[in-house]
């Protein structure tokens, strides 16, 4: 979400915070709002009012609330994890299949990212609860047609025929797209989740022949923005005074050598990239392809389109290892965050995912890799320059929302990525005391005053808390005590 969308959200997250300003002021008046033991609001949605309720969801929240320490962590799971079913998913059944439209929280449109971000956490409790399974089917479903409409769109509607309110971008809007915004990492979620729920559940009903035709989309749009043969038929511009919402050289973005990367106009936070070459995505990409390479074989006997994913995986892995490692004055060799090709590199992470921090989350690396750990000391260091230290806490932030501001979501992946248990904790801690008394993770919040935050209604970033709290529970349920 960019921050025009944000301002426009603005009172949708007026009215949250008038809300739990009013659960807070309620518990003297009525105090069966709150849990007896705790105090603690009642802030999830209620029952009658919640989009789908999942048997499985509801067993692991009572699992974990009566099982830790912890009483807010436990009262802040019960709100997030769930909040993605309860609020965001709108679930029917459509020429006799499955079909999930998933909206971000306070946006109505589906991103590939988010929508796969958010139903992940929910792949391993899919074998007890069918339902859940056949929503997240349903999410695949509606991902294949989104692709097939238009592969290089970031966001979508859930009305096919709906004009979105930036038409008037200089690109091939269509109807159904919200957005067309190029960003890599939007057609490897698709492929993360699909290739999850496979291993998972077993079941190959998604995978039919719309989708091995997404599939095929996705090899050639990436091999497009290899841009070997020219700059490739995607272009950007809009009407702004942001200059990260729009793209620089007439829309075709800043050089770019071809080497064998995958050019992205935009970051996952829908901010424009300074370099073409956005490293984590390209990482990203290889891993995904791999996975699509996989099931087109097993799942559709198809070895052409699986040789051809492989091939492309293995150029983009060979370029990374050529042109995304420099050389850092105190770190040594660690990856660039950006880079074009020619030389030229950008020393940052942001608080989204794909980041730097997040590669061995998605499985990009290995969590002890020697370059990986150096990166990982520079981004979660001063050498960042958007590494956040303050009052309140400390941690990652990113160009989005600007200085001064830590992601939570750069935080749990922080925590996810972690192999240190006191590293851990201390992520835990500081989502702990600083959701503003809300119960729920935001985009981002200030440094020195978390009560300054924005995005109240961010479902992504509630659901992955729920999913490092339910990892720390599993691996070493003490640091949650």
């Amino acid at each position: 979400m960019n921050s025009n969308q944000a301002m426009m959200n603005h009172i949708t997250r007026r009215c949250f915070l008038q809300n739990t300003a009013l659960f807070a002021s309620a518990a003297v008046l009525a105090p069966n709002l709150f849990a007896a033991e705790d105090s603690f609001p009642v802030v999830r949605v209620p029952e009658a009012k919640r989009k789908f309720k999942s048997i499985a969801v509801e067993k692991v929240i009572k699992k974990i609330q009566s099982s830790i320490g912890n009483s807010e962590l436990a009262w802040m799971f019960g709100n997030c994890f769930p909040n993605t079913l309860d609020t965001t998913v709108d679930f029917a059944i459509i020429n006799d299949r499955p079909d999930t439209y998933v909206i971000t929280g306070d946006i109505d449109a589906m991103w590939l990212r988010d929508s796969s971000a958010q139903v992940w956490p929910y792949l391993p409790l899919m074998p007890e609860d069918p339902q859940l399974q056949q929503l997240i089917a349903g999410v695949i479903n509606r991902q294949t047609r989104c692709i097939l409409l238009d592969p290089y769109a970031n966001a979508f509607y859930k009305d096919e025929n709906k004009v979105s309110e930036w038409d008037s971008d200089f690109t091939d809007m269509k109807p159904g797209v919200h957005e067309r915004k190029w960003e890599v990492d939007s057609l490897c979620y698709p492929i993360r989740l699909a290739y999850g729920y496979w291993k998972i559940s077993k079941d190959t009903a998604p995978f039919d022949d719309a989708w091995r035709e997404a599939i095929s989309k996705i090899v050639q749009t990436f091999r497009e923005q290899q841009r070997k043969d020219g700059k490739g038929p995607y272009h950007f511009q809009r009407r702004t005074e942001t200059q990260s919402d729009t793209v620089a050289g007439h829309g075709y973005g800043n050089p770019g050598k071809p080497v064998g990367l995958i050019c992205s106009m935009f970051r996952p936070s829908d901010d424009a990239t300074v370099f073409p070459y956005l490293v984590p995505a390209n990482f990203f990409a290889v891993v995904s392809l791999r996975q699509a390479a996989e099931m087109v074989e097993q799942i559709r006997h198809d070895t052409a389109l699986a040789g051809q994913c492989r091939a492309l995986a293995d150029e983009v892995e060979q370029a990374l290892h050529q042109h995304a490692i420099i050389h850092h004055a105190k770190l040594g060799q660690v990856y660039a965050y950006e880079i074009d090709g020619y030389g030229n590199y950008y020393c940052i992470d942001d608080g989204n995912v794909p980041s730097l921090l997040s590669l061995p989350y998605l499985g990009a690396v290995r969590p002890n890799e020697k370059i990986y750990q150096h990166t990982r000391h520079l981004v979660l260091s001063d050498a960042n320059p958007y590494y956040c230290r303050g009052r309140a806490a400390d941690g990652p932030g990113g160009p989005h929302v600007g200085m001064d501001m830590i992601w939570p979501l750069g935080l749990i992946v922080q925590g996810l990525t972690s192999t240190d248990d006191q590293e851990i904790r201390e992520c835990l801690i500081t989502l702990q005391k600083t959701h503003a008394g809300t119960g729920f993770m935001h985009e981002a919040f200030n440094k020195d005053d978390p009560n300054k935050f924005t995005r109240a209604w961010f479902a992504w970033a509630n659901t992955i808390f729920g999913e490092l709290v339910l990892k720390t529970f599993n691996n070493n349920p003490t640091l949650l005590n």
